[in-house]
């Protein structure tokens, strides 16, 4: 049976020093732990409301803390932090990063703002009226240091506590995104405050375009990274019973970065179910505005955007009222347009959402190169796969794009169990990881490779080193009208599959993206010459210019029937088949294997990507 496994001829070598800039262990660091935020939650909707104020003003905190080098380190996510905990462990265990930190436990609030709150220059206040106003909140804290409030005069309130009690730090309110009298500065009406502009006729919208003059176009804001989290609507519709997917927690890594962060629907022909008063397509033109704004600052060069479409309350069919598009059509809709601007995703999906920390693993040292294993066409031959005349050996080729890997908060969160399977190195797996994640999670990044396999290989996902629809690079480009993005992109990708041995792209996500032109396949053979998965290609399967292999990708999911898809291949031919997975575990992938080698009657060979692509290209 064993023998029906592709085996790796040699083990991945890891190389020397530091690439990025490289920071030391910090000597010390402050331990805290949130998970008193959830654990308090009592049903009550004024309980989901304290705890969002007091974790964005945490997470702000530890934004601007750790920018010099990590001083603050949260446990929050899992069952009493656990999965903070994993991370933690493997950053202090022997010869990791931070094995010689010394780490000090903060046992409340107060200590946390007794030891770090002079970071803060003041409070930016924002209304609760305007739930946009939270996310501009955040955009202020990190260009200004300034602590994000909510404006509530109660004597329970976060507000009242920091700003109003006289027996509390009497914190000095900086910036107000509403007016002193409480009533809101952001009403749809007249000008945009502060400008000549009229305004859209939406508050929320006025709020945005009013950020987006005063932080994004004087490029106070960060040109390398954005922001897309849902804003203060969370807290007042989301279920009062849990703080999951508010994606609140996110936000330190884009306050560290002074990043510009937003929430808008990316449709056309819909209002939104926050703002339902607005003309239709009114969030989508000034999602645009914004993303052009940026695309200027950054002068076109490719911007990582974290979060992603918040389907679950906002803009699909799935969150109601005026939604009319599906949860998968408005993901692809929003890589569109996003994609049209030289901006890329870090696809926080809702699901594994939230992640706490990036700040802190965003600084881990990253190694110059990690060198991967790759069977060559020799190592095939010794294998028995090719023989001496280069000729294919009759069989089915199986692969399996192990995904999906787009999002650094996923990883951070299903790692600690798919990682750490016992199955994991009983059979090849060609993991389908993002390069650019390491910009959130270098420790991740470093911590897979360094604990890697023989049977563990690494390809990019969707669609290289970021998700995006690559035909809406190349000109013309319908929502934008921007020059070709193409060189681009491939500068970036080959940046970041340079530092990880990647030259292959397992999945290209098209979309609603118009399918990609020979500009761009020239591109990817470039980048990916050893193969790519995906959806809109030339044919089934092939060898674009006699250079790079593609297969089409068929689905994979725990209701698949083994025997049906083995009875559907013809055993008595030569068959190339790509399918996917999501999240599955090795043992899961192992069971699958073997039973597909059962209803194969053994007449197949599983194999990871490189030398799936590389047998497809032989043949």
């Amino acid at each position: 049976m064993k023998t029906l496994f592709l085996t790796i001829l040699a083990a991945a070598v890891l190389a020397g020093s530091c690439v990025l800039p490289a920071r030391c262990a910090p000597a010390k660091m402050d331990l805290f732990d949130l998970t008193y935020l959830s654990k308090s939650l009592d049903g009550s909707r004024e309980e989901l409301i304290r705890s969002w104020d007091e974790m964005h003003f945490l997470v702000a905190l530890q934004g601007i803390a750790n920018r010099g080098e990590p001083r603050l380190y949260y446990l929050y996510k899992g069952e009493d932090g656990k999965t903070d905990k994993f991370w933690l462990d493997r950053m202090k265990a022997q010869d990791a990063w931070l094995e010689k930190t010394r780490f000090t436990t903060l046992v409340s609030f107060t200590d946390v703002y007794r030891k770090y709150g002079s970071l803060f220059k003041g409070v930016v206040l924002y209304d609760p009226n305007v739930p946009a106003t939270s996310c501009i909140a955040s955009t202020i804290a990190g260009v200004e240091d300034l602590a994000p409030v909510r404006y509530d005069p109660s004597e329970d309130s976060l507000y009242y506590r920091l700003v109003l009690n006289p027996k509390g730090p009497k914190m000095k309110v900086k910036k107000r995104l509403l007016n002193e009298d409480g009533t809101s500065m952001f009403t749809g009406k007249g000008k945009i405050p502060g400008t000549d502009r009229d305004s859209t006729g939406s508050a929320k919208c006025d709020a945005y375009i009013w950020a987006k003059i005063n932080y994004l176009d004087k490029g106070l804001c960060s040109k390398e990274f954005m922001g897309y989290y849902i804003d203060y609507w969370f807290a007042l519709h989301a279920d009062p019973n849990s703080l999951n997917l508010a994606t609140l927690v996110n936000q330190d890594f884009q306050i560290m970065h002074k990043a510009f962060v937003f929430d808008l629907g990316p449709w056309d022909d819909e209002a939104v179910i926050d703002d339902p008063g607005q003309k239709k397509g009114l969030d989508m033109e000034t999602f645009k505005e914004i993303l052009l704004s940026q695309y200027t600052q950054a002068k076109g060069e490719m911007v990582q955007i974290s979060g992603f479409t918040p389907w679950n309350m906002k803009y699909t069919k799935t969150a109601g009222a005026m939604g009319q598009h599906g949860d998968v059509d408005t993901e692809w809709r929003h890589a569109e347009l996003l994609s049209n601007y030289n901006c890329y995703m870090d696809a926080d999906a809702i699901g594994a959402s939230d992640m706490t920390n990036a700040s802190v693993y965003s600084q881990c040292p990253l190694e110059k190169k990690y060198p991967q294993h790759k069977n060559s066409i020799e190592d095939l031959q010794k294998l028995g796969y090719i023989d001496s005349q280069g000729r294919v050996k009759k069989t089915t080729y199986l692969c399996v794009y192990v995904g999906d890997y787009d999002s650094a908060a996923w990883l951070y969160q299903n790692m600690p169990s798919i990682w750490e399977d016992p199955a994991r190195g009983q059979v090849p797996i060609g993991w389908a990881i993002n390069p650019n994640l390491s910009l959130r999670f270098a420790f991740g990044m470093d911590y897979f490779r360094k604990t890697a396999t023989e049977n563990d290989t690494f390809v990019a996902g969707d669609n290289g080193a970021g998700y995006l629809n690559p035909g809406s690079l190349a000109e013309p480009r319908r929502f934008s009208g921007l020059p070709s993005g193409v060189e681009k992109w491939r500068d970036h990708c080959k940046k970041w599959f340079d530092i990880f041995d990647i030259s292959c792209v397992g999945f290209v996500i098209d979309g609603f993206a118009p399918k990609m032109t020979d500009e761009l396949f020239d591109v990817y053979a470039e980048i990916a010459p050893d193969g790519i998965g995906g959806q809109k290609l030339p044919s089934s399967e092939g060898v674009w210019k006699h250079r790079m292999p593609y297969r089409v990708m068929g689905g994979l999911d725990k209701s698949t029937s083994v025997p049906e898809l083995a009875a559907k291949i013809d055993k008595n031919k030569t068959n190339f088949v790509l399918l996917r997975n999501i999240l599955w575990k090795p043992s899961e992938q192992r069971d699958f294997y073997l039973e597909f080698l059962k209803n194969m009657r053994e007449q197949a060979v599983i194999m990871e990507p490189y030398s799936f692509f590389r047998i497809m290209k032989q043949y």
